[in-house]
């Protein structure tokens, strides 16, 4: 069974057609990028798998149930989402902002438990941050904010996770920590968004490519990641190298 999947999806943003029928299956333990030129609609496409934004047609399922008839928190309770971009409008504590992403399985008006508590801190340890839990979430640099938005995904526990830029801010010894950290678990899927493709090469098991015209390339890794297709999706010579039995992608 799919834990995520869409059926003939067809989704435009202004006069950008993101994908034409795009059939997708995204399964436990999966792990997929999403590639593709600045302004294709790859964060369009992110949100609409989200329930977030509307589809001009097709289906999307959440474990074989159509999203649209499910409520926000259940889809919450199942599905977990990272923006690209993180906005603190109110001063809090790191560990506060971390505890949101308790809040899909907590009832009305019910407080964070001590097991919530617990949840939390350790999802600060798994991203270096295990001092960081009293600081204001206004005082942190853009790389140490994006770990703390990691954090709160952790603690949703979700079985599938979508990540539009998840190592946005950070340097390249994070960017691996937390790449590593991600593709980890095996009961969990993700799709990750990414401008990388190195990363996606590295840590991925699946890719779906999306052009500037709609058309859209999916498959294993092995198969979809070839110096033509990525030549043609960013309009640029790549040529692949391997080293060390890891395939690479430099500039032509």
């Amino acid at each position: 069974m799919s834990l995520l999947s869409c059926r003939d999806l067809n989704v435009k943003i202004a006069d950008t057609q993101v994908c034409n029928n795009l059939n997708l299956a995204i399964n436990a333990s999966e792990n997929w990028a999403i590639l593709g030129m600045n302004g294709c609609g790859k964060t369009t496409l992110l949100h609409t798998l989200a329930g977030l934004l509307p589809t001009l047609s097709g289906e999307i399922s959440l474990n074989e149930i159509q999203l649209n008839n499910l409520p926000r928190k259940e889809i919450a309770q199942q599905l977990s989402l990272l923006l690209q971009h993180q906005e603190d409008h109110f001063p809090g504590s790191v560990l506060e902002s971390v505890l949101i992403g308790r809040h899909p399985h907590l009832k009305s008006w019910q407080w964070e438990s001590d097991d919530d508590h617990k949840i939390a801190l350790d999802a600060l340890a798994l991203v270096g941050l295990t001092d960081f839990s009293t600081r204001s979430i206004l005082t942190l640099s853009g790389g140490e904010r994006q770990r703390v938005a990691l954090a709160t995904l952790l603690v949703q526990q979700t079985s599938i996770r979508l990540l539009d830029e998840p190592v946005n801010h950070l340097d390249i010894h994070h960017q691996h920590d937390v790449m590593k950290l991600l593709t980890s678990n095996n009961n969990v899927a993700n799709v990750f968004v990414l401008h990388d493709v190195n990363l996606a090469a590295r840590y991925c098991d699946h890719a779906l490519l999306i052009f500037t015209d709609g058309r859209t390339i999916q498959g294993t890794c092995n198969e979809v990641l070839t110096e033509q297709n990525l030549s043609e999706l960013y309009q640029y010579p790549l040529k692949e190298i391997t080293h060390n039995g890891q395939q690479w992608f430099i500039a032509g």
